[in-house]
């Protein structure tokens, strides 16, 4: 009897996709907190010349500061920036939200909130992504901007008149032991 009235009642209901990968008090937290820790090791363990990135506080393994040092050969060699990382709490399912703290005059970068215009951040994310590699796509954006996109139109402009941007460049750029922290 017990048989028959349990294939009677209705299934137990499932939970939404959004709910399992989103929910603040879901297992996902913890999954996205072993996801970041994996990564910050793998970071910390990385032989990648010129990124770094670590928590802001032991207490919250979501919000990172970073530097990104500009690439040899660039106009931002001998160069390095402070960014911000906000790790959403579904990561990695949606990219983190990164900024440049220090100004960076740049064709994708909005030179006031620091914004960033790059694919992989935006419509191209994947959950394949790590912030190491964001990193270096970041560190790569700098000597290879998409002026067909740009945030800073005026850095645009001028990215193919080397004189006139490099006086641009020293105008915003605050090396960091000048910056108030």
């Amino acid at each position: 009897m017990e048989q028959i009235t349990s294939s009677l009642a209705p299934p137990p209901p499932r939970p939404s996709a959004k709910a399992a990968v989103a929910g603040p008090g879901s297992d996902s937290v913890g999954s996205v907190t072993k996801r970041l820790s994996n990564e910050l090791m793998t970071l910390m363990m990385s032989s990648s010349p010129g990124i770094s990135a670590f928590p802001k506080s032991d207490a919250n393994l979501f919000e990172w500061a970073g530097t990104i040092e500009g690439p040899a050969g660039t106009y931002y060699a001998g160069m390095t920036f402070k960014i911000s990382i906000s790790f959403p709490p579904n990561y990695p399912y949606v990219a983190p939200v990164i900024k440049f703290d220090s100004p960076c005059f740049h064709p994708n970068v909005d030179i006031v909130s620091g914004s960033i215009c790059l694919d992989i951040l935006q419509d191209k994310w994947s959950a394949v992504y790590s912030v190491q590699t964001i990193l270096i796509s970041l560190q790569s954006l700098l000597g290879e901007p998409n002026n067909a996109s740009p945030l800073n139109p005026d850095a645009s402009n001028i990215w193919d008149s080397p004189e006139a941007f490099k006086v641009q460049l020293a105008r915003y750029y605050r090396p960091l032991n000048d910056e108030s922290a």
